[in-house]
Protein backbone atom coordinates (compact mmCIF):
# COMPACT_ATOMS: atom_id res chain seq x y z
CA UNK A 1 0.00 0.00 0.00
CA UNK A 2 1.29 3.51 -0.97
CA UNK A 3 2.11 5.95 1.63
CA UNK A 4 -0.22 8.92 2.27
CA UNK A 5 0.20 12.54 4.04
CA UNK A 6 -3.08 11.37 5.80
CA UNK A 7 -2.98 11.90 9.60
CA UNK A 8 0.32 13.83 9.60
CA UNK A 9 1.07 15.68 12.57
CA UNK A 10 0.91 19.89 12.95
CA UNK A 11 3.80 21.25 11.42
CA UNK A 12 6.07 22.17 15.37
CA UNK A 13 5.73 18.48 15.70
CA UNK A 14 6.81 17.41 12.20
CA UNK A 15 9.77 20.10 12.49
CA UNK A 16 10.79 19.10 15.45
CA UNK A 17 11.80 15.46 14.46
CA UNK A 18 13.20 16.97 11.12
CA UNK A 19 15.69 19.06 12.53
CA UNK A 20 17.13 15.79 14.39
CA UNK A 21 17.78 14.31 11.28
CA UNK A 22 21.19 15.49 10.28
CA UNK A 23 21.86 13.91 6.75
CA UNK A 24 18.13 15.23 5.77
CA UNK A 25 19.66 19.00 6.39
CA UNK A 26 23.01 17.93 5.01
CA UNK A 27 20.71 17.04 1.76
CA UNK A 28 18.83 20.08 1.94
CA UNK A 29 21.35 22.54 2.47
CA UNK A 30 23.33 21.34 -0.60
CA UNK A 31 20.31 20.33 -3.07
CA UNK A 32 18.44 24.29 -2.49
CA UNK A 33 21.32 26.16 -2.32
CA UNK A 34 22.40 24.41 -5.74
CA UNK A 35 19.15 25.07 -7.31
CA UNK A 36 19.14 28.62 -5.82
CA UNK A 37 22.73 29.92 -7.60
CA UNK A 38 21.45 28.03 -10.71
CA UNK A 39 18.35 30.39 -10.98
CA UNK A 40 20.02 33.54 -9.49
CA UNK A 41 22.69 33.29 -12.58
CA UNK A 42 20.04 32.69 -15.59
CA UNK A 43 17.49 35.30 -13.84
CA UNK A 44 20.19 37.74 -13.78
CA UNK A 45 20.29 37.64 -17.63
CA UNK A 46 16.85 38.70 -18.15
CA UNK A 47 16.81 42.22 -17.87
CA UNK A 48 13.10 42.81 -18.22
CA UNK A 49 12.23 40.47 -15.62
CA UNK A 50 10.81 42.40 -13.29
CA UNK A 51 8.42 43.48 -16.10
CA UNK A 52 7.60 39.81 -17.06
CA UNK A 53 6.93 39.05 -13.43
CA UNK A 54 4.03 41.87 -13.73
CA UNK A 55 2.89 39.86 -16.86
CA UNK A 56 2.62 36.66 -15.47
CA UNK A 57 0.57 38.11 -12.68
CA UNK A 58 -1.79 40.38 -14.50
CA UNK A 59 -2.22 36.90 -17.29
CA UNK A 60 -2.98 34.95 -13.93
CA UNK A 61 -5.49 37.27 -12.05
CA UNK A 62 -7.05 37.32 -15.82
CA UNK A 63 -8.10 33.45 -15.70
CA UNK A 64 -9.13 34.22 -12.08
CA UNK A 65 -11.41 36.97 -12.64
CA UNK A 66 -12.88 35.24 -15.73
CA UNK A 67 -12.59 31.42 -14.98
CA UNK A 68 -16.17 30.55 -15.55
CA UNK A 69 -15.24 31.88 -19.00
CA UNK A 70 -12.32 30.53 -20.21
CA UNK A 71 -13.08 27.15 -18.86
CA UNK A 72 -16.05 26.84 -20.70
CA UNK A 73 -14.02 27.97 -23.91
CA UNK A 74 -11.18 25.81 -22.85
CA UNK A 75 -13.95 22.91 -23.24
CA UNK A 76 -15.17 23.80 -26.28
CA UNK A 77 -11.46 23.65 -27.85
CA UNK A 78 -10.78 20.15 -26.45
CA UNK A 79 -14.04 18.92 -27.58
CA UNK A 80 -13.92 20.16 -30.95
CA UNK A 81 -10.13 18.70 -31.55
CA UNK A 82 -11.75 15.09 -30.32
CA UNK A 83 -11.05 15.23 -26.46
CA UNK A 84 -13.77 14.25 -24.04
CA UNK A 85 -13.53 16.30 -20.87
CA UNK A 86 -14.53 15.60 -17.28
CA UNK A 87 -15.60 17.98 -14.86
CA UNK A 88 -14.50 16.61 -11.12
CA UNK A 89 -15.96 18.53 -7.99
CA UNK A 90 -13.23 16.87 -5.47
CA UNK A 91 -10.49 14.50 -5.14
CA UNK A 92 -13.07 11.43 -4.87
CA UNK A 93 -15.12 12.72 -8.17
CA UNK A 94 -11.63 12.84 -9.76
CA UNK A 95 -10.02 9.70 -9.10
CA UNK A 96 -13.63 7.82 -9.80
CA UNK A 97 -13.45 9.37 -13.21
CA UNK A 98 -10.19 8.27 -14.00
CA UNK A 99 -10.04 4.61 -12.37
CA UNK A 100 -13.39 3.91 -14.60
CA UNK A 101 -11.64 5.48 -17.70
CA UNK A 102 -8.59 3.30 -16.92
CA UNK A 103 -10.63 0.09 -16.42
CA UNK A 104 -12.68 0.85 -19.43
CA UNK A 105 -9.51 -0.02 -21.67
CA UNK A 106 -9.12 -3.43 -20.01
CA UNK A 107 -5.78 -2.46 -18.77
CA UNK A 108 -4.03 -3.20 -15.52
CA UNK A 109 -1.78 -0.22 -15.46
CA UNK A 110 -1.02 2.91 -16.10
CA UNK A 111 2.60 4.92 -16.71
CA UNK A 112 2.52 8.61 -15.03
CA UNK A 113 3.95 11.86 -15.98
CA UNK A 114 4.61 13.69 -13.15
CA UNK A 115 1.77 15.83 -11.47
CA UNK A 116 0.87 17.74 -8.71
CA UNK A 117 -2.38 17.32 -9.09
CA UNK A 118 -2.37 13.67 -9.50
CA UNK A 119 -0.82 13.61 -6.08
CA UNK A 120 -2.68 16.00 -4.45
CA UNK A 121 -5.79 13.55 -5.27
CA UNK A 122 -3.94 10.40 -4.27
CA UNK A 123 -4.54 9.23 -7.85
CA UNK A 124 -2.22 6.19 -7.08
CA UNK A 125 -3.86 5.31 -4.55
CA UNK A 126 -7.18 4.87 -5.83
CA UNK A 127 -5.57 3.17 -8.90
CA UNK A 128 -4.29 0.44 -6.51
CA UNK A 129 -7.21 -0.29 -5.00
CA UNK A 130 -8.73 -0.87 -7.86
CA UNK A 131 -6.02 -3.57 -8.63
CA UNK A 132 -3.96 -0.72 -11.59
CA UNK A 133 -0.48 -0.61 -11.23
CA UNK A 134 0.65 2.96 -11.97
CA UNK A 135 4.23 3.26 -12.82
CA UNK A 136 6.19 6.72 -11.77
CA UNK A 137 8.50 7.77 -14.53
CA UNK A 138 9.79 11.17 -13.26
CA UNK A 139 13.15 10.04 -11.82
CA UNK A 140 12.68 11.67 -8.47
CA UNK A 141 9.05 10.13 -8.43
CA UNK A 142 9.96 7.12 -9.34
CA UNK A 143 12.80 6.99 -6.11
CA UNK A 144 9.76 7.90 -4.08
CA UNK A 145 7.49 5.13 -5.27
CA UNK A 146 10.18 1.97 -5.19
CA UNK A 147 11.40 3.88 -1.43
CA UNK A 148 7.99 3.88 -0.54
CA UNK A 149 8.50 7.43 0.67
CA UNK A 150 6.56 10.67 0.07
CA UNK A 151 7.83 13.16 -1.83
CA UNK A 152 9.45 16.12 0.18
CA UNK A 153 9.45 19.32 -2.91
CA UNK A 154 7.35 20.23 -5.83
CA UNK A 155 10.19 19.65 -8.71
CA UNK A 156 12.81 17.50 -6.82
CA UNK A 157 10.19 15.30 -4.97
CA UNK A 158 13.20 12.82 -3.66
CA UNK A 159 15.15 15.93 -3.04
CA UNK A 160 15.82 15.07 0.68
CA UNK A 161 17.79 11.59 -1.06
CA UNK A 162 21.33 11.44 -1.40
CA UNK A 163 22.89 9.43 -4.52
CA UNK A 164 24.13 6.59 -2.10
CA UNK A 165 20.40 6.77 -0.45
CA UNK A 166 18.75 6.09 -4.49
CA UNK A 167 21.37 3.38 -5.54
CA UNK A 168 20.52 1.23 -2.23
CA UNK A 169 16.98 1.84 -3.38
CA UNK A 170 17.71 0.70 -6.97
CA UNK A 171 19.43 -2.16 -5.82
CA UNK A 172 16.76 -3.30 -3.53
CA UNK A 173 13.56 -2.70 -4.92
CA UNK A 174 13.65 -2.95 -8.73
CA UNK A 175 14.12 -6.54 -9.69
CA UNK A 176 10.60 -6.75 -7.44
CA UNK A 177 8.63 -4.69 -10.04
CA UNK A 178 10.77 -5.26 -13.45
CA UNK A 179 13.55 -5.07 -14.66
CA UNK A 180 16.19 -4.99 -12.07
CA UNK A 181 19.47 -2.51 -11.42
CA UNK A 182 23.28 -3.67 -12.70
CA UNK A 183 24.36 -5.68 -9.89
CA UNK A 184 27.48 -3.38 -10.11
CA UNK A 185 26.01 -0.20 -9.89
CA UNK A 186 27.16 2.52 -8.64
CA UNK A 187 25.97 6.18 -7.35
CA UNK A 188 27.77 7.98 -10.15
CA UNK A 189 24.43 9.98 -11.53
CA UNK A 190 24.76 8.68 -14.80
CA UNK A 191 25.07 5.35 -13.65
CA UNK A 192 21.80 6.05 -11.83
CA UNK A 193 19.48 7.57 -14.80
CA UNK A 194 20.87 4.44 -16.74
CA UNK A 195 19.46 2.16 -14.86
CA UNK A 196 15.93 4.02 -13.80
CA UNK A 197 15.66 4.89 -18.12
CA UNK A 198 16.33 0.72 -19.14
CA UNK A 199 14.04 -0.04 -15.85
CA UNK A 200 11.46 2.56 -17.29
CA UNK A 201 11.59 1.31 -20.94
CA UNK A 202 10.04 -1.85 -20.75
CA UNK A 203 7.29 0.02 -19.31
CA UNK A 204 6.71 2.80 -21.61
CA UNK A 205 6.83 0.45 -24.67
CA UNK A 206 4.63 -1.99 -22.75
CA UNK A 207 1.74 0.84 -21.22
CA UNK A 208 -1.69 1.16 -23.35
CA UNK A 209 -2.68 4.13 -21.03
CA UNK A 210 -0.97 7.20 -19.94
CA UNK A 211 -2.12 9.40 -16.95
CA UNK A 212 -0.63 13.05 -16.90
CA UNK A 213 -1.28 16.76 -15.14
CA UNK A 214 -0.40 19.74 -17.19
CA UNK A 215 1.90 22.75 -16.84
CA UNK A 216 -0.76 25.25 -18.35
CA UNK A 217 -3.99 24.91 -20.49
CA UNK A 218 -4.75 27.33 -23.49
CA UNK A 219 -7.86 28.16 -23.45
CA UNK A 220 -7.77 29.64 -27.00
CA UNK A 221 -7.11 26.90 -29.09
CA UNK A 222 -7.47 23.85 -26.05
CA UNK A 223 -3.75 23.16 -26.02
CA UNK A 224 -2.60 21.41 -23.26
CA UNK A 225 1.58 21.73 -22.12
CA UNK A 226 4.10 19.59 -20.01
CA UNK A 227 7.85 20.95 -19.36
CA UNK A 228 9.92 18.89 -18.63
CA UNK A 229 13.92 17.87 -18.18
CA UNK A 230 14.10 14.35 -18.84
CA UNK A 231 12.16 13.20 -21.73
CA UNK A 232 9.84 10.86 -19.49
CA UNK A 233 6.47 12.78 -20.32
CA UNK A 234 7.54 12.61 -24.15
CA UNK A 235 7.20 8.62 -23.80
CA UNK A 236 4.03 9.00 -21.95
CA UNK A 237 2.47 11.45 -23.89
CA UNK A 238 3.00 9.81 -27.47
CA UNK A 239 3.12 5.62 -26.82
CA UNK A 240 0.27 5.00 -25.35
CA UNK A 241 -3.02 4.98 -26.81
CA UNK A 242 -5.17 6.35 -24.33
CA UNK A 243 -4.14 9.53 -22.46
CA UNK A 244 -5.92 10.97 -19.28
CA UNK A 245 -4.91 14.47 -18.32
CA UNK A 246 -5.50 15.61 -14.82
CA UNK A 247 -5.55 19.31 -14.51
CA UNK A 248 -6.04 21.73 -12.01
CA UNK A 249 -8.86 24.34 -13.00
CA UNK A 250 -6.46 27.62 -11.97
CA UNK A 251 -3.76 25.93 -14.81
CA UNK A 252 -5.57 28.12 -17.28
CA UNK A 253 -3.36 30.65 -19.56
CA UNK A 254 -6.12 32.90 -21.65
CA UNK A 255 -3.98 32.88 -24.91
CA UNK A 256 -0.44 31.82 -27.03
CA UNK A 257 0.68 35.07 -26.20
CA UNK A 258 0.25 34.41 -22.50
CA UNK A 259 2.16 31.29 -23.00
CA UNK A 260 4.72 32.78 -24.01
CA UNK A 261 5.71 34.56 -20.95
CA UNK A 262 5.65 31.49 -18.49
CA UNK A 263 7.62 29.95 -21.02
CA UNK A 264 10.15 32.32 -20.16
CA UNK A 265 9.43 32.49 -16.45
CA UNK A 266 9.20 28.71 -15.41
CA UNK A 267 12.26 27.67 -16.46
CA UNK A 268 14.13 30.02 -14.92
CA UNK A 269 12.17 29.49 -11.88
CA UNK A 270 12.21 25.89 -11.46
CA UNK A 271 15.24 24.31 -12.44
CA UNK A 272 17.37 27.48 -13.43
CA UNK A 273 17.69 27.03 -16.90
CA UNK A 274 17.24 29.18 -19.68
CA UNK A 275 14.24 26.85 -21.30
CA UNK A 276 13.14 23.08 -20.37
CA UNK A 277 14.32 20.36 -22.33
CA UNK A 278 11.60 19.02 -23.51
CA UNK A 279 8.08 20.82 -23.63
CA UNK A 280 5.38 18.59 -25.20
CA UNK A 281 1.87 20.43 -26.16
CA UNK A 282 -0.77 18.50 -27.75
CA UNK A 283 -4.62 19.82 -28.64
CA UNK A 284 -7.18 16.94 -28.67
CA UNK A 285 -6.45 13.85 -30.61
CA UNK A 286 -4.14 14.06 -34.41
CA UNK A 287 -4.95 11.06 -36.44
CA UNK A 288 -2.19 8.59 -36.77
CA UNK A 289 -0.12 10.60 -34.55
CA UNK A 290 -0.22 10.01 -30.36
CA UNK A 291 -3.15 8.30 -28.23
CA UNK A 292 -6.32 8.27 -30.04
CA UNK A 293 -8.38 8.56 -27.10
CA UNK A 294 -7.74 11.76 -25.20
CA UNK A 295 -9.20 12.68 -21.92
CA UNK A 296 -9.35 15.33 -19.62
CA UNK A 297 -9.97 15.76 -16.29
CA UNK A 298 -10.76 19.45 -14.78
CA UNK A 299 -10.52 19.29 -10.92
CA UNK A 300 -11.73 21.67 -8.52
CA UNK A 301 -10.81 20.39 -4.98
CA UNK A 302 -11.05 23.26 -3.02
CA UNK A 303 -10.11 25.71 -5.72
CA UNK A 304 -13.32 27.57 -6.43
CA UNK A 305 -13.51 28.71 -1.89
CA UNK A 306 -9.87 29.85 -2.60
CA UNK A 307 -11.53 31.73 -5.49
CA UNK A 308 -13.92 33.19 -3.22
CA UNK A 309 -11.51 34.95 -0.89
CA UNK A 310 -10.18 37.99 -2.83
CA UNK A 311 -6.93 37.74 -1.01
CA UNK A 312 -6.38 34.29 -0.58
CA UNK A 313 -7.20 33.63 -4.18
CA UNK A 314 -3.14 35.07 -5.45
CA UNK A 315 -1.75 31.76 -4.40
CA UNK A 316 -3.83 30.37 -7.00
CA UNK A 317 -1.40 32.15 -9.61
CA UNK A 318 0.98 29.62 -8.46
CA UNK A 319 2.66 27.99 -11.50
CA UNK A 320 4.78 25.39 -9.23
CA UNK A 321 7.78 26.39 -10.23
CA UNK A 322 9.19 25.95 -6.42
CA UNK A 323 11.74 28.61 -6.46
CA UNK A 324 10.34 29.88 -2.69
CA UNK A 325 10.94 26.63 -1.13
CA UNK A 326 14.82 26.66 -2.39
CA UNK A 327 14.95 30.24 -0.57
CA UNK A 328 12.72 29.26 2.37
CA UNK A 329 15.43 29.05 5.57
CA UNK A 330 12.34 27.19 7.31
CA UNK A 331 12.14 24.59 4.11
CA UNK A 332 16.25 24.67 4.39
CA UNK A 333 16.35 22.97 7.75
CA UNK A 334 13.06 20.57 7.89
CA UNK A 335 12.22 19.87 4.20
CA UNK A 336 8.82 19.10 2.88
CA UNK A 337 7.69 16.05 4.94
CA UNK A 338 7.29 18.48 7.94
CA UNK A 339 4.33 20.61 5.55
CA UNK A 340 2.04 17.00 5.55
CA UNK A 341 0.93 17.93 2.39
CA UNK A 342 1.75 17.11 -1.48
CA UNK A 343 2.69 21.01 -1.45
CA UNK A 344 5.31 22.39 1.15
CA UNK A 345 7.08 24.96 1.86
CA UNK A 346 5.96 28.70 1.64
CA UNK A 347 3.38 28.00 -0.94
CA UNK A 348 2.00 24.83 0.64
CA UNK A 349 1.85 26.87 4.05
CA UNK A 350 -0.63 28.98 2.28
CA UNK A 351 -2.63 26.85 -0.61
CA UNK A 352 -3.27 23.65 1.40
CA UNK A 353 -5.34 25.86 4.50
CA UNK A 354 -7.22 27.28 2.01
CA UNK A 355 -7.79 24.18 -0.14
CA UNK A 356 -8.81 22.02 2.93
CA UNK A 357 -10.18 24.92 5.18
CA UNK A 358 -9.03 25.42 8.14
CA UNK A 359 -10.19 22.12 9.57
CA UNK A 360 -7.48 20.49 12.11
CA UNK A 361 -4.56 21.09 13.65
CA UNK A 362 -1.81 20.55 10.71
CA UNK A 363 -4.02 22.98 8.75
CA UNK A 364 -4.43 25.49 11.49
CA UNK A 365 -0.16 25.16 12.29
CA UNK A 366 0.80 25.80 8.42
CA UNK A 367 0.39 29.56 8.19
CA UNK A 368 2.99 30.20 11.28
CA UNK A 369 5.35 27.68 9.39
CA UNK A 370 7.33 30.93 8.38
CA UNK A 371 9.80 33.69 9.79
CA UNK A 372 8.00 36.04 7.69
CA UNK A 373 11.20 37.19 6.14
CA UNK A 374 9.67 37.92 2.45
CA UNK A 375 12.37 35.80 0.41
CA UNK A 376 9.82 33.85 -1.04
CA UNK A 377 7.63 36.94 -2.46
CA UNK A 378 11.20 37.78 -4.05
CA UNK A 379 11.66 34.94 -5.89
CA UNK A 380 7.49 34.28 -6.90
CA UNK A 381 7.72 34.35 -10.73
CA UNK A 382 3.88 35.25 -10.63
CA UNK A 383 4.56 37.71 -7.05
CA UNK A 384 2.42 35.95 -5.33
CA UNK A 385 2.21 37.79 -1.98
CA UNK A 386 3.07 35.11 0.48
CA UNK A 387 4.10 36.90 3.59
CA UNK A 388 0.60 38.82 3.34
CA UNK A 389 -1.44 35.27 2.80
CA UNK A 390 0.25 34.01 5.82
CA UNK A 391 -0.81 36.99 7.98
CA UNK A 392 -4.53 36.89 6.74
CA UNK A 393 -4.55 33.14 7.20
CA UNK A 394 -2.97 33.51 11.10
CA UNK A 395 -5.54 35.94 11.55
CA UNK A 396 -8.61 33.81 10.11
CA UNK A 397 -6.89 30.86 12.82
CA UNK A 398 -6.82 33.55 15.79
CA UNK A 399 -10.73 34.35 14.94
CA UNK A 400 -11.71 30.54 14.71
CA UNK A 401 -10.55 30.43 18.55
CA UNK A 402 -12.14 33.45 19.73
CA UNK A 403 -14.49 32.95 22.45
CA UNK A 404 -14.14 29.67 25.43
CA UNK A 405 -11.05 29.21 27.57
CA UNK A 406 -8.37 31.54 26.13
CA UNK A 407 -4.78 29.24 24.86
CA UNK A 408 -1.68 30.06 27.32
CA UNK A 409 -0.66 32.54 23.88
CA UNK A 410 -4.12 34.57 24.41
CA UNK A 411 -3.49 35.08 27.79
CA UNK A 412 -0.25 36.11 26.86
CA UNK A 413 -1.14 38.96 24.18
CA UNK A 414 -3.74 40.10 26.69
CA UNK A 415 -1.57 40.91 29.44
CA UNK A 416 0.72 42.57 27.43
CA UNK A 417 -2.03 44.55 25.53
CA UNK A 418 -3.19 45.39 29.72
CA UNK A 419 0.36 46.69 29.94
CA UNK A 420 1.07 48.69 26.91
CA UNK A 421 -2.39 50.45 27.61
CA UNK A 422 -0.99 52.61 29.91
CA UNK A 423 2.04 54.60 30.34
CA UNK A 424 2.40 54.00 34.13
CA UNK A 425 2.10 50.32 33.92
CA UNK A 426 4.62 49.98 30.86
CA UNK A 427 7.38 52.04 32.98
CA UNK A 428 7.07 49.78 36.09
CA UNK A 429 7.07 46.48 33.91
CA UNK A 430 10.42 47.86 32.39
CA UNK A 431 11.97 48.95 35.53
CA UNK A 432 11.44 45.52 36.81
CA UNK A 433 12.87 43.91 34.14
CA UNK A 434 16.08 46.17 34.16
CA UNK A 435 16.65 44.94 37.21
CA UNK A 436 16.27 41.36 36.81
CA UNK A 437 19.09 42.35 33.92
CA UNK A 438 21.53 43.68 36.35
CA UNK A 439 20.95 41.15 38.73
CA UNK A 440 21.91 38.56 35.87
CA UNK A 441 25.36 40.93 35.10
CA UNK A 442 27.00 40.35 31.98
CA UNK A 443 24.29 37.08 30.90
CA UNK A 444 23.35 38.03 27.13
CA UNK A 445 20.92 34.98 27.09
CA UNK A 446 17.97 33.32 29.65
CA UNK A 447 18.00 30.18 28.10
CA UNK A 448 15.41 28.11 28.88
CA UNK A 449 12.70 29.52 30.84
CA UNK A 450 10.72 28.10 33.40
CA UNK A 451 6.76 26.51 32.02
CA UNK A 452 4.92 28.10 30.67
CA UNK A 453 7.28 30.63 28.99
CA UNK A 454 9.41 27.29 27.90
CA UNK A 455 6.61 26.36 25.13
CA UNK A 456 8.64 29.73 23.47
CA UNK A 457 12.23 29.39 24.63
CA UNK A 458 12.86 25.94 23.91
CA UNK A 459 12.87 27.07 19.97
CA UNK A 460 14.32 30.32 20.74
CA UNK A 461 17.18 32.13 22.50
CA UNK A 462 15.32 34.24 25.20
CA UNK A 463 17.80 37.56 25.44
CA UNK A 464 18.58 38.80 29.21
CA UNK A 465 16.45 42.16 29.97
CA UNK A 466 18.54 44.99 29.45
CA UNK A 467 20.26 46.59 32.12
CA UNK A 468 18.30 50.34 31.60
CA UNK A 469 15.79 51.31 29.53
CA UNK A 470 15.91 53.85 26.93
CA UNK A 471 14.04 56.34 29.03
CA UNK A 472 16.58 55.77 31.94
CA UNK A 473 19.70 56.07 29.07
CA UNK A 474 18.05 59.76 28.00
CA UNK A 475 17.47 60.99 31.79
CA UNK A 476 21.28 60.29 32.62
CA UNK A 477 22.44 61.06 29.06
CA UNK A 478 20.59 63.59 27.97
CA UNK A 479 19.00 64.83 31.33
CA UNK A 480 19.44 68.59 31.27
CA UNK A 481 18.02 68.81 27.58
CA UNK A 482 14.57 67.59 28.84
Amino acid sequence: MSRTFVGMPKFPVAAKQALANPQLRRNLNHATHTIRAKRGRVVGEVADWEELRHQGAEAKDRVLAHLDTYLLELEEKLTAAGATVHWARDAAEANRIVVSLVQATGSEEVVKVKSMATQEIDLNGALEAAGIRAWETDLAELIVQLGDDLPSHILVPAIHRNRSEVREIFLRQMAGVGRAAPEDLTDEPSRLAEAARLHLREKFLRAKVAVSGANFAVAETGTLVVVESEGNGRMCLTLPETLISVVGIEKLVPTWDDLSVFMRLLPRSSTGERMNPYTSMWTGVTEGDGPQDVHVVLVDNGRTNVLADVVGRQALRCIRCSACLNVCPVYERVGGHAYGSVYPGPIGAVLVPQLKGLTGPLEQSLPYASSLCGACFDVCPVRIEIPELLVHLRAAVVDQHRGGLPSGEALAMRTMAWTFDRAPRLEKAQNLATGVGRLLGDRHRLGRLPWPASAWSTARDAPAPPKQTFRQWWDETHGEQR
